[in-house]
């Protein structure tokens, strides 16, 4: 009888996680019952671009790009990565008194000093000379994780002099704080063997890119300290060995850019760990790779293995444009989980969020997961 209870758990459980996710219990020798939960991808929420925060009141919460916002971000909620609650609308843009009036992109919040600190790009209203991307990157606080958040300043943390999205925060073990941001592509043309290749198979004149740079920021997140250095940017050489996956957007005649955005750094050890995305947000070759360095602004030099993270069709899967990532802990600080937006063929054009256990192996090679699209065990 106890086997069979069992097994009906067992079906009842996966034929669940198929649409949403669920809780299955099940006996294990003579201990006592263990909660065992498992989730299926992609999750039940339409995010671009996810952020997830273990907050010290050991909730995750999940931010991210649309999601039904109207000019800000929404939240979610969840006690154990498995069964999220909206929170509804937990920052509000375009006010009277707002920096950012239009395309809310990217949140990211941090646990600071008690508080709750979120960094976000919008469209700056200070424009003069009408620039059809003029994103820059600004603060906003809140006392609880689930907002309201209001925004530090009536102006973005910096101006750059050109258009930026995608920041992320690093606060090293010396106390001092980096954040890491994507250039847009946007009127920022870059020659290259690749932009050769275009023009003369007549697919574009012209091939635009997008560079992630680092920068200290003052402790207060007010402002920055000394100038932005540039980490990561898109090979120049078409011998270079990430030239292939990272240009497949232009090769296949998607689009005219070249991005390298959506970076998520960590460390571990003595060596800082960068995640970042290439290609089309919006198409099927958005992927992940990572690089490493020993210095919070590098050089940082990108790893043999990439991508980490790609389309899986090929492998008669059913999942595209996997990207823009972030990671998270199991509360026992022991599994890192990356967490981002992929599309398949049944959720069409909409973004939806991935959740994929990932690591660091012995010889210091990053490696994920996924993506997966069967039920998950946490």
């Amino acid at each position: 009888m106890v086997y069979t209870k069992r097994f009906i758990r067992l079906v009842l459980c996966v034929a669940v996680a198929m649409s949403l996710s669920c809780t299955n219990k099940a006996k294990q020798g003579d201990a006592s019952d263990k909660e065992v939960l498992t989730y299926t991808n992609p999750l039940p929420v339409q995010f671009g671009d996810p952020y997830v925060l273990l907050a010290s009141d050991s909730v995750y919460y999940m931010y991210g790009t649309g999601g039904g916002a109207k000019d800000g971000f929404c939240a979610y909620s969840s006690p154990d990565l498995v069964n999220w609650k909206s929170e509804g609308q937990v920052f509000q843009g375009n006010t009277p008194d707002s920096w950012g009036i239009a395309n809310f992109w990217a949140p990211e919040v941090y646990e600071r000093g008690g508080k709750y600190y979120m960094l976000y790009s919008a469209d700056w209203r200070v424009n003069p000379t009408n620039e059809q991307e003029n994103f820059r990157i600004g603060v906003a606080v809140a006392d609880k994780p689930t907002g309201p958040f209001k925004d530090l300043s009536d102006k973005p943390l910096f101006d750059p002099g050109y258009p930026v999205i995608d920041a992320n925060l690093l606060t090293d073990e010396d106390g001092r704080t980096y954040l890491y941001y994507s250039r847009c592509c946007y009127k920022h043309p870059v020659e290259s063997e690749i932009a050769d290749e275009a023009r003369k198979s007549g697919k574009f004149k012209e091939i635009e890119e997008s560079w992630i740079y680092g920068v200290e920021v003052k402790q207060d997140l007010s402002g920055i300290i000394g100038e932005p250095v540039l980490i990561l940017r898109p090979p120049v050489k078409l011998a270079d060995e990430q030239a292939e996956w990272e240009s497949r957007s232009v090769t296949s005649g998607e689009v005219n850019r070249r991005w390298t955005e959506g970076s998520y750094t960590f460390k571990k050890g003595d060596t800082y760990y960068m995640m970042y995305s290439a290609n089309f947000f919006g198409g099927q070759y958005y992927a992940v790779g990572y690089a490493t360095s020993k210095n919070p602004l590098g050089p940082f030099v990108k790893s043999v293995d990439n991508p980490v993270l790609e389309r899986n069709t090929e492998k008669g899967g059913i999942v595209t444009g996997t990207g823009h990532n972030s990671i998270t802990w199991s509360k026992d600080g022991k599994q890192m989980y990356c967490v981002y937006h992929g599309r398949t063929q049944q959720t069409g054009e909409e973004r939806m969020v991935f959740i994929d256990k990932m690591g660091v192996d012995d010889e210091g090679c990053l490696y994920v997961e996924g993506p997966t699209t069967t039920p998950q065990g946490l």
